[in-house]
């Protein structure tokens, strides 16, 4: 017997077949790699490209942009905030890039002074520390909430959970008052700190003292981390300058216009820390925790067995000032050899509360990567065929601010020129990639997450790890299905980062992905180097598993031919929505507007479907046979794909949502309550909750409108497709 064909270690003929098949495998697969080298840059395929952008990634490179990008802290509207502009400029033109600065003059706020003591029933006091003992570093800003009105308060100190109706609810209900007392929230339950500070105010509470405990922070630097952040609501972007860019010589509203009040809370509040917390909870005498937070509360690291009012009293104190500043966004372009005309946006805020290795820089260093090594390939020849734009936002921490003033500026061209924005904000929190994105561009995040590989396993991709992890390889009916199990991708719907202005107010698709679901650092002074180094990814390959993902969606989407939308996925998607709804009306409403419209909006998608496929098999000839293509083709070409980018802009409403004028996106949006869990068709869902108090023929006309509003934004959407007029 031929000595391969004795029985090995690996198996026996079967296994010989299949190193056959492998070398066989190889073979080509070299083969073809020395083909695209042989090759003209003009004919190297996309693959090639691929192969290049992955190998060509460096760890060493992204640690090195981190290192000095976290160096000091960076404050939007600080004069180290500009330094680090000038920084990733500076890198972007290194690498011969063409790059500029795009700067808008904001309403930003600032802390001058806070203080907070505690009286106890026994008569002792105490001074409550409010900064973090230990910070590494000199020049971080006082822990504070941006746009919180200067204040003073003095009262019992109750606990209000998450500070939403339902908890003030379930107080009122075991006879606690609140109104008068200075509340201590513990943050999450889906609420903002904007409405969490107005609920307050509503209910008569006197201030607001928030705290962030996920229950797992076991360092004393962590439980002593302060959470900053801003509590400006409504309207993403300058509070000054609402619907239009923030221009240094442009028009600006006064601070007393009442569009200015809107936004900024009633009543003050600021952060403290869980040790903080502690001290004031655990002080609490009155009424037992309610019994609906138990289940909640057994994550808390805080035993809370009361929730007052008092005996213990608190003196509370904050000034603040809000003052025009000038913030920077800055921008690498990358222009299409065949489209110009069309844009692929990747971006990332580079503003933090202080030094940002996580929130935002591991997402910056990651974008400069990004940069260096499209310019290798376009060293080597690559050329896009679309445009593609690297943006660097400043001052997202108070409400996506330098996004929102350029999407705002270039407003039009955006709408009619833009094929999808790929937002990166913490690109590594800690293990696990996770991915929010509109649903036409699931299929090109599952090819891509079969390229990448996973930076915690040995030989697996990130799908392959994923749906591993997940346990769902034999749980779902297709492979579509499986990616958004295994990937636990969500929709957009959230205002937490830069795609909202993208989407939410420009209908742009937009995907939104990072590694890790939170950290115990989060907008504290611990947020820094020396964190990620020794916790979040010492050796930088989850950064640069981003990076690949990021960097390659960016290439197929700047150079596919033909772009990969799936508008069936969406209108399945669509169709799943109703039947929640429906479940949650309770067959009391008729949903007919808008399944009708999915049905058409599905008519529309199959039909493009079957068009691109067309397309694609006379592309694969032409290009098996060298043929040039004929003007006829690329037009044909160029209008399909139009039609793939412009549908996502017919589920815009110029009226925008009720209340929420601003969010224009009837089926991905903020909702105003949470309390049913929905994250789709925000007007439905606010008007279900809003509408409760009326009599039926009302509420019935509120919810019957914005079902009609959404069945005609997804028949827009079916037009868009079908790319004709009625």
């Amino acid at each position: 017997m031929p000595p391969l064909l004795m029985k090995t270690p690996f198996g026996s003929k079967s296994m010989y077949a299949f190193l056959i098949l492998l070398f066989t495998l190889v073979f080509f697969a070299t083969l073809r790699h020395e083909q695209n080298l042989r090759s003209s840059p003009a004919k190297r395929s996309i693959l090639f490209y691929e192969d290049i952008f992955l190998s060509s990634a460096s760890n060493n490179s992204i640690a090195a942009y981190l290192r000095e990008l976290t160096l000091r802290p960076h404050l939007a509207g600080t004069t180290s905030s500009l330094a680090t502009a000038l920084y990733v400029k500076a890198q972007f033109e290194s690498e011969n890039l063409a790059t500029h600065l795009t700067n808008y003059t904001v309403l930003l706020s600032f802390p001058v002074s806070s203080s907070l003591t505690a009286l106890f029933a026994n008569g002792s006091v105490i001074s409550v520390s409010l900064s973090e003992r230990g910070v590494p570093g000199n020049g971080v800003v006082m822990p504070y909430h941006a746009y919180s009105p200067s204040g003073s308060a003095y009262g019992k100190a109750a606990f209000l959970n998450h500070g939403r109706e339902e908890d003030y609810r379930a107080l009122a209900a075991q006879g606690v008052e609140v109104e008068g007392c200075v509340g201590v929230v513990r943050r999450g339950g889906g609420m903002s700190r904007y409405e969490v500070v107005e609920r307050a105010a509503v209910h008569g509470v006197a201030a607001v003292l928030m705290y962030t405990d996920d229950g797992d922070r076991e360092e004393f630097t962590f439980t002593e981390g302060v959470e900053r952040g801003t509590v400006m609501g409504g309207s993403l972007g300058d509070p000054l300058s609402p619907g239009w860019a923030g221009l240094e010589t442009g028009e600006r509203l006064q601070l007393d216009n009442p569009r200015v009040g809107e936004k900024f809370p009633k009543l003050p509040s600021i952060p403290i820390s869980i040790d903080a917390a502690k001290t004031i909870l655990r002080s609490l005498k009155g009424a037992e925790v309610p019994q609906e937070w138990q289940n909640d509360l057994k994550s808390s690291s805080i035993d809370i067995g009361r929730v007052g009012p008092g005996p213990t009293m608190l003196k509370f104190s904050y000034e603040g000032e809000k003052k025009m500043s000038t913030i920077h966004n800055v921008f690498a372009v990358i222009r299409g050899s065949e489209e110009p005309d069309r844009f692929v946006l990747l971006g990332n805020h580079r503003d933090a509360w202080t030094y940002g290795a996580v929130d935002p820089n591991s997402g910056t260093a990651a974008l400069l990567e990004i940069a260096r090594q499209y310019a290798l390939l376009m060293r080597m020849g690559w050329k896009p065929r679309r445009t593609i734009i690297l943006c660097s936002w400043d001052a997202e921490e108070f409400g996506m601010i330098g996004s929102t003033e350029w999407v705002e500026q270039n407003l039009l061209n955006l709408a009619s020129k833009s094929v999808a924005y790929i937002n990166v904000d913490c690109a590594v929190q800690g293990p696990g990639f996770f991915a929010s994105a509109t649903p036409q561009l699931d299929d090109l995040l599952l090819e891509i997450a079969k390229k990448v590989k996973d930076p915690d396993t040995e030989m697996m991709t990130i799908f392959e790890k994923e749906t591993v992890t997940n346990q769902v390889m034999n749980k779902t009916p297709s492979v579509t299905a499986i990616f958004l199990a295994a990937l636990q991708i969500q929709r957009l719907s959230q205002v937490d980062s830069d795609f909202a202005p993208f989407l939410q107010h420009a209908g742009i698709p937009s995907i939104d992905m990072y590694y890790g679901k939170d950290f115990p650092v989060y907008h504290t002074a611990f947020d820094s180097y020396d964190w990620m180094v020794n916790s979040g990814d010492p050796l930088f390959h989850r950064h640069v598993a981003v990076t690949g993902v990021w960097g390659l969606i960016g290439l197929h989407l700047a150079d596919d031919a033909i772009l990969r939308f799936n508008y069936v996925s969406y209108a399945r998607q669509l169709l799943g929505y109703t039947h929640i709804l429906t479940e949650k009306l309770g067959g009391s409403f008729s949903l007919h507007p808008i399944t009708d419209a999915i049905q058409e909006f599905m008519a529309a998608a199959t039909e493009i479907e079957e068009e691109v496929k067309v397309l694609e098999k006379m592309l694969s000839c032409k290009l098996s046979e060298d043929e040039t293509m004929d003007d006829l083709f690329i037009l044909k070409r160029r209008m399909l794909n139009d039609r793939l980018i412009f549908a996502e802009r017919g589920f815009l409403d110029g009226e925008g949502l009720p209340g929420k004028q601003w969010f224009k996106h009837l089926v991905y949006g903020p909702c105003t309550n949470h309390e049913n869990n929905l994250d789709f068709f925000p007007g439905i869902v606010d008007a279900i909750a809003g509408s409760t108090g009326m009599n039926n023929i009302d509420r019935e006309g509120v919810i019957r409108h914005e079902i009609w509003r959404v069945g005609r934004a997804i028949q827009r959407a079916a037009y868009a497709l079908k790319g004709q007029l009625t």
